[in-house]
């Protein structure tokens, strides 16, 4: 089954900014809704983060907005999570994922804010 694969994850110091990307094998990122999803530590449910609908419009959690921004590469199949003013409790793996596919989730990405 298609899988989808995300990156860019590392280490960043509170206040600095990241971009995790998603690659998929498919347009799934322009058929589908769109979203990003993180697992804190200790935790084990999967959080919903942001979306990017088929119409461009987009909607993020509270305790993101005005700080990430979610957008697409339809050409490349890619699925960007921008990341900026980023706090200590943004620390999780981050998951993508298009809503409604049949493509499973990825491995995640590894993010860590810490000074």
């Amino acid at each position: 089954q298609a899988q989808l694969m995300e990156s860019g994850g590392g280490s960043v110091e509170p206040g600095g900014s990241l971009t995790l990307s998603c690659t998929a094998s498919s347009s799934v990122f322009s058929d589908f809704l769109a979203a990003w999803y993180r697992v804190l530590p200790g935790k084990r449910q999967r959080e919903w983060v942001a979306s990017l609908r088929t119409d461009d419009s987009t909607a993020y959690a509270d305790d993101v907005q005005g700080r990430f921004s979610v957008s697409r590469d339809a050409a490349k199949n890619k699925l960007f999570l921008h990341m900026n003013r980023v706090k200590p409790e943004d620390t999780a793996v981050y998951y993508c994922k298009a809503i409604g596919s049949l493509v499973d989730w990825g491995l995640g990405s590894q993010v860590v804010v810490s000074s």
